[in-house]
């Protein structure tokens, strides 16, 4: 019985340090953001200042927020739909359909995500310039929801092998349609599994920022794009570059933060049986 507490007590004092350790770096960011450039860069670092929100102030007034912040809405949600539109019926044909060929079809399609993507980027550059999609939040759209398409069907296909085959035989014994499969027994019983996946890859999109960077100028540019403008030739300004950040970064945590219970249910579905 002692032994047994004790290692409980170990492990919360192992999983708090380890929270803490990661969540030091946000912590520090939003310190700096209400610093002046001069005691964001002091040595040693002060940890007892005269808070001020000039860096908020002079983010807002070099660039429009809300323009960029409406571009990652858009981008995150748009792409996440469109990854689940085409990943919900090809997880569902991999899983109760499989061949001997689906194995190798997912290892193929997890593959992909191993490819740096400077290494597609001038192609895709010159698709989208022929077809006038750079600079737009379509285009941007097309390519989270591309990229994040990998990782959508693999989770999907995991949740859809877990629901039972008995209940679609079952309604396929009464008439129903693949569609009608879909849409009215395997998405609702899949549900934390989809929403989970869908979380995951609103944070992926919202997070992405080598595509943004390349194939976005200031019409589409979103929030990564954002914070990198505060890099310049002159230095980084790293008050200024904490506060947009922070500015950056907050949405998606307080999102992230009020579903986190969707979430962890989402991915340990099917994991008790």
């Amino acid at each position: 019985m002692r032994h047994a507490k004790s290692d409980r007590i170990a492990l919360s004092v192992l999983g708090w340090t380890v929270a803490l350790v990661m969540f030091f770096p946000i912590f520090w960011m939003v310190l700096t953001g209400f610093k002046t450039e001069a005691e964001a860069v002091a040595t040693p670092p002060s940890l007892i200042f005269t808070p001020t929100l000039d860096n908020y102030a002079d983010v807002q007034n070099r660039a429009d927020y809300l323009k960029f912040a409406f571009n990652s809405v858009f981008v995150s949600l748009g792409s996440t739909l469109l990854a689940l539109a085409f990943a919900i019926p090809a997880s569902y044909a991999m899983a109760f359909f499989p061949t001997w060929r689906t194995k190798n079809t997912l290892v193929w399609m997890l593959s992909t995500k191993m490819l740096p993507p400077v290494g597609v980027l001038v192609p895709i550059y010159l698709l989208f310039r022929d077809t006038g999609l750079l600079d737009t939040r379509i285009g941007l759209t097309l390519v989270y929801g591309l990229i994040n398409l990998p990782i959508v069907v693999w989770m999907l296909y995991t949740f859809f092998k877990e629901v039972p085959r008995d209940i679609l035989e079952a309604a396929r014994v009464d008439g129903a349609r693949p569609a009608d499969e879909i849409r009215h027994l395997l998405v609702p019983l899949s549900l934390p599994g989809i929403a989970s996946t869908a979380l995951l890859a609103i944070i992926l999109s919202w997070n992405e920022a080598f595509w943004s960077l390349n194939l976005t100028a200031s019409k589409a540019a979103p929030l990564t794009a954002f914070i990198a403008s505060f890099s310049s030739p002159q230095g980084l300004f790293w008050a200024k570059l904490s506060a947009a950040s922070t500015l950056a970064v907050a949405p998606i945590l307080i999102f992230g933060w009020m579903s986190q219970r969707q979430l962890v249910r989402g991915l340990t579905f099917g994991a008790v049986k």
